[in-house]
């Protein structure tokens, strides 16, 4: 059951962030599979304990390699995919929890809570970048075997 409610309200997330920035229509429900895979994958990943940062990291991948599928198929920029997708993954109880803490006085645990969000961050950060260079090796590829059958 865990699982179901997991899955529904990462896609909810997805789609209502979506509607609030104005993607189009015939997409909210690619936005909302996209955002919700990759929650799927942190959210399952975070459970065999690999670490909340390595987590991060295969959700962006995942939503990563959704976006350029589903940008391809229909024919729209990645960032429409992308940008909803990443709203289940934010650390915003993270930020907010280094924010209260520095105005309380706890500087350290404010200070470990910016170093989470930012390595968070990061994490997100370095699976985009992951699948933006999978995606220009697999263009160059593609683009290469295409050219030497034209060719022959």
């Amino acid at each position: 059951m865990e699982v179901i409610i997991h899955c529904l309200f990462s896609y909810l997330s997805t789609v209502t962030f979506g509607i609030v920035t104005n993607v189009p229509r015939k997409v909210l429900n690619a936005c909302g599979l996209t955002g919700a895979v990759g929650w799927m994958i942190f959210w399952f990943t975070k459970n065999l304990e690999a670490g909340e940062i390595f987590a991060n990291f295969l959700g962006a991948i995942g939503i990563g390699l959704l976006s350029i599928y589903f940008s391809r198929r229909k024919k729209m920029p990645m960032t429409i995919f992308n940008i909803p997708s990443l709203v289940p993954l934010v650390p915003g109880g993270a930020a907010y929890q280094a924010v209260r803490s520095i105005v309380l006085g706890d500087y350290v645990g404010g200070f470990h809570s910016i170093i989470n969000v930012i390595m968070t961050a990061g994490a997100i950060a370095a699976g985009f970048m992951v699948t933006g260079i999978v995606e220009r090796l697999l263009k160059k590829f593609f683009d290469k075997n295409r050219s030497t059958i034209n060719n022959s």
